[in-house]
C-alpha cells in the first residue's frame, strides 16, 4: 500500500475538499482519500503507487494547483487487544 500526500492550493472550504476527493476517486480506485482546506492537503491511500501526472491532472481539472507531491509505502496500523510478546 502507498500514501500520498499532495499539497493544494486554492481549497477554501469543506466543499472544495468534497470536489477534490471526488475528482480523485473517479481517476484511480483507492482506499481512502481525505483533504483539509486549512491544511491545503490531501492524503491518498491506494494499493498501488498512482501515476503522479494523472493523480495530478485529475486535481488540477478540477481548478485547484498542486504545489507538492510525494508518495511512500504505507503500512496500516494494527490494533491489537494484547500487545507485543
Amino acid at each position: 500500500m502507498f500514501k500520498t500526500t499532495l499539497k493544494v492550493d486554492g481549497m477554501m472550504c469543506g466543499m472544495c475538499e468534497a470536489h477534490v476527493n471526488d475528482a480523485v476517486r473517479k481517476a484511480f480506485d483507492v482506499k481512502k482519500v481525505t483533504s483539509s482546506h486549512s491544511a491545503g492537503t490531501t492524503e491518498v491511500i491506494s494499493e498501488t503507487q498512482p501515476d503522479k501526472d494523472k493523480l495530478v491532472a485529475a486535481i488540477e481539472e478540477t481548478g485547484y494547483k498542486v504545489l507538492d507531491y510525494t508518495s511512500e509505502p504505507y503500512e496500516k496500523k494494527g490494533f491489537s487487544l494484547f500487545g507485543k510478546k
